[in-house]
């Protein structure tokens, strides 16, 4: 009975997160959205929030995997002195790090590309 309930949270967790993060995304830019219509009704000046460049959202994509990988294969590693087994967990953490390594590729040969323009 334990390993069908394992399981079936296991499903629950995996759908319903990813849900759940779709949603929140959802709801907090459908009230900016409001909040900016309300603003622009009652005649107060809303300045728009500029879009980041394609260079820039790559440069923070890859931080954000960069140091979530490394933080996560510390994590393991850290573990894996008293767990043995842990420090294969840590291995793992090489694919979050190879695609941020991948987004600042992007990020400078982006910012290449608008040099040579």
């Amino acid at each position: 009975m334990d390993g069908n309930i394992v399981g079936l949270v296991a499903v629950i967790m995996v759908f319903g997160i990813p849900m759940a993060a779709m949603y929140t995304f959802y709801r907090v830019r459908k009230l900016r959205s409001e909040e900016r219509l309300a603003a622009i009704a009652r005649g107060v000046d809303v300045p728009m929030q500029p879009e980041l460049s394609e260079a820039a959202r790559s440069r923070r994509s890859g931080i954000l995997l960069v140091s979530g990988a490394i933080g996560y294969i510390a994590t393991f590693v850290l573990i894996g002195h008293y767990e043995p087994d842990a420090t294969i967990a840590a291995t793992f953490g090489a694919i979050p790090l190879a695609v941020g390594i991948g987004f600042f590729i992007d990020h400078a040969l982006i910012r290449r590309d608008a040099r040579a323009h």
